[in-house]
């Protein structure tokens, strides 16, 4: 259980206060001389005076002011001894002196102590000082929290982290796969070191940088790769931190920021997720948010207003520049703009280099084989794919991370954890037949990508996989790759209905008559790929804030629009007739490899082709395909 200082305090105040008041009444009176003034019985007044009339009094001591008298007595009901006694005097008794003196009996009366105050005094002073104390370290640990009272006036301070010599661990060398964004960045990174080699001929320091990509691309990494590498001053902040629910707080934390970055210029300036801030102006059902257009105001002016910011180069990072605003972007804020790409098989190769340095890799393992099996992974994925390798290398107790390591943290990447194997029923024979009528079609399509492996090991949602690998890199993806694309996607709808009949066709190609769907329509309305003609009908600039499908606008007529529909319609009959009639061609070696599929659980692509080539040609372009 953590300790709490607030806790104990607020416990400790209210015992203090209790303790205090039982104290002063304790030693309101003074503390008195308790040797002397101690008796083991007491006496009555009426009775004392008895005992004087009767000579038996020997001594009498006075204390509280008259108030109390310690009676020495003969008492004849204990053999005369001597006793003594304490006797409560009243208020008003001044002949008792007299009567004292005149029986002759000594007696002394002893003075008050003034302890009492010195005490009370002290109590005074001491309650108040121990009050204000506690109170004074409860404002000052709670001051330190978030939205603690100390933090009133802090609310317009930048709250950007500021390293005089950024120190991040991260140098150009340890960022691979995107050499030419390192380029453009090392360039700044020379700005900054020797600005006299540009100034010299003319050339000015760009003023910002805009890092713009899908997200694990390795943007975040560049910046603290610049930080690395310049040894200049660095602040690092949100977007997300300028804005807050009181107005005008955005704007002052931005001229916080660039105050204190002219105070220690040169410098860098990276704001991540620029776009949480710099969003349109103006855009939006009912108007803007005031508060950020504010803050985005107060930033276009620091970055290129009246004031010049010489010697500060602002880094940008964002993986949504549709939505930025027009200001921000132009020549004189942001001179550059980076795309930051998922990477190539060659970017791919070198980003696994860099992540497999500190793994233990069995010499079987071909980082090349696995960038060809990553196609559109990007740095953040690759990194996980050999963090999950290795994770399972661990769980699996070996010393090196080998091919079925990899293998399967693909698989689980990619699809999700591994599900538990399917009994051998109807059910999985029909998933069988499924997922050999995807590979069947994928194979036997000269311009379709090739099969990596089939299996019906359950893997998240799906039941089976059947995983196709491209040869090379596809830029740019041909009417005739499409078609082949669509006619594989329904190629296992083709398997159920040929095999089963068109009654028992299952939802299990639901997945994959939304995916075939959405690239028909794309033909008709993006591609100009259809009898309609080479034309865009469908733009897909949208509002900001409203969503880019939900506002997707159509730029054509009702008439267009069925057109459309019985474009997008034929394309995907025609593709369904080829995959049925493929499906029937080719029916023996179907059987055969459902039940071996059924019996080994998983089949790789080459042993797959082999056994279909006993049957049937296989396309050429189908014959090599990378294995791990």
């Amino acid at each position: 259980m953590k300790f709490s200082w607030r806790v104990l305090v607020l416990w400790t105040l209210p015992a203090l206060v209790i303790g205090f008041f039982f104290w002063q009444g304790a030693f309101a009176s003074g503390p008195t001389d308790m040797t002397k003034n101690t008796a083991s019985t007491r006496m009555t007044y009426g009775r004392f005076l008895e005992y004087l009339d009767a000579d038996r009094v020997t001594s009498v001591d006075l204390y509280e002011g008259g108030r109390t008298a310690i009676v020495e007595a003969v008492d004849p009901e204990l053999d005369n001894r001597v006793q003594r006694v304490r006797v409560d005097l009243p208020m008003s008794a001044p002949e008792l002196i007299s009567k004292l003196k005149t029986k002759g009996i000594s007696f002394d009366a002893h003075p008050m102590r003034n302890d009492g105050a010195i005490w009370g005094l002290l109590g005074n002073l001491i309650f108040p000082i121990i009050l204000i104390t506690g109170l004074f370290f409860l404002f000052r640990r709670s001051s330190n929290l978030p939205g603690g009272p100390g933090q009133a006036m802090n609310f317009g301070k930048s709250k950007a982290r500021f390293q005089m010599e950024a120190k991040t661990g991260v140098k150009f060398d340890d960022v691979a796969g995107i050499e030419e964004a390192k380029e453009e960045l090392q360039e700044v990174v020379t700005f900054l070191k020797q600005p006299e080699k540009f100034t010299a001929v003319g050339a000015r320091i760009p003023k910002g940088v805009l890092l713009v990509g899908p997200p694990g691309t390795g943007k975040t990494l560049l910046a603290k790769a610049i930080a690395g590498e310049a040894g200049v001053p660095f602040f690092s902040i949100s977007g997300s931190e300028f804005v807050e629910m009181f107005v005008g707080v955005g704007a002052s934390r931005v001229r916080d920021l660039f105050k204190k970055a002219k105070e220690n210029a040169p410098c860098i300036i990276f704001i991540d997720e620029i776009d949480a801030v710099g969003r349109q102006r103006g855009a939006g059902i009912g108007g803007g948010n005031d508060e950020r257009e504010q803050t985005l105001n107060q930033l276009l002016t620091e970055m290129d207003g009246f004031e010049g910011n010489t010697g500060i180069i602002i880094i940008a990072a964002t993986n949504r520049p549709d939505v930025l605003d027009a200001a921000l972007l132009r020549p004189g804020r942001f001179d550059r703009q980076v795309t930051v790409d998922p990477p190539d098989i060659k970017g791919r190769l070198e980003i696994l280099q860099v992540h497999a340095r500190n793994k233990k890799l069995d010499k079987s393992v071909s980082l090349e084989a696995i960038a060809r099996r990553t196609p559109g992974f990007t740095g953040a994925d690759l990194a996980n794919l050999l963090n999950e390798a290795a994770i399972l290398t661990a769980r699996r107790r070996k010393e090196g991370m080998t091919l079925a390591e990899v293998d399967d943290a693909v698989d689980r990447v990619v699809a999700g954890m591994e599900g538990t194997p399917l009994v051998d029923s109807k059910s999985k024979r029909l998933i069988a037949y499924h997922e050999i009528g995807h590979a069947l079609i994928g194979t036997l399509l000269k311009d379709h990508d090739p099969v990596q492996k089939v299996t019906l090991i359950p893997r998240g949602q799906a039941q089976g996989l059947t995983w196709f690998t491209p040869n090379e890199e596809q830029g740019l993806i041909s009417r005739s790759q499409l078609k082949a694309r669509i006619t594989g996607a329904l190629g296992g709808r083709a398997a159920e209905d040929v095999i089963f009949g068109h009654a028992e066709v299952t939802t299990g190609a639901g997945g994959d008559l939304q995916q075939l769907s959405g690239m028909a329509r794309q033909m008709v309305t993006r591609f100009g790929m259809s009898e309609l003609g080479p034309l865009s009908l469908e733009s897909q600039q949208g509002e900001v804030f409203l969503g880019r499908d939900w506002t997707t606008r159509s730029e054509y007529s009702e008439a267009i629009a069925r057109r459309i529909d019985s474009q997008v319609r034929e394309i995907v009959e025609q593709c369904y007739d080829l995959a049925k009639r493929l499906i029937r061609e080719n029916r023996s070696v179907t059987d055969r490899l459902v039940d071996l599929l059924i019996e080994k659980e998983t089949i790789d692509g080459e042993e797959f082709r082999q056994i279909l080539a006993e049957y049937t040609e296989v396309p050429e372009k189908q014959q090599y395909v990378p294995q791990l």
